[in-house]
């Protein structure tokens, strides 16, 4: 797993608690930074000091966005559709699937209440 931040380390998925392999830069981690990473990792929850950290409100969420480099799965399926909406959609020009797929995202949102 990538990440912006050059020295931040890295877990990839899955990995179990207190694995440290690089950092993102792709050198090696020294042996003191594995001793601080693998210590870190161990520390319970509740050990953690979360006072300066404000928290979050529902305000601060409802203006929250999806980060530009999120790729949501894509499932590939048959569907039926009726003749004139299809017309409709690949009258737009190219790109008709995405539109769909941005169609049913907005009611689907919409129902969830984000909409």
């Amino acid at each position: 797993m990538k990440s912006k931040m050059s020295n931040e380390i890295v877990l990839p998925p899955g990995a179990p608690k207190g694995f440290v392999s690089r950092r993102v830069s792709g050198t090696p981690l020294t042996s003191e930074q594995k001793r601080r990473a693998r210590a870190l990792a161990a520390m319970p929850d509740e050990s953690i000091d979360f006072s300066d950290i404000p928290p979050w409100t529902e305000e601060m969420w409802k203006h929250a966005v999806r980060s530009p480099w999120y790729r949501p799965v894509k499932k590939q399926l048959t569907v039926r559709v009726d003749a004139d909406v299809l017309a409709w959609l690949k009258g737009k020009g190219a790109g008709y699937q995405t539109r769909i797929n941005a169609l049913l995202r907005e009611a689907m949102l919409a129902e969830r209440g984000r909409g």
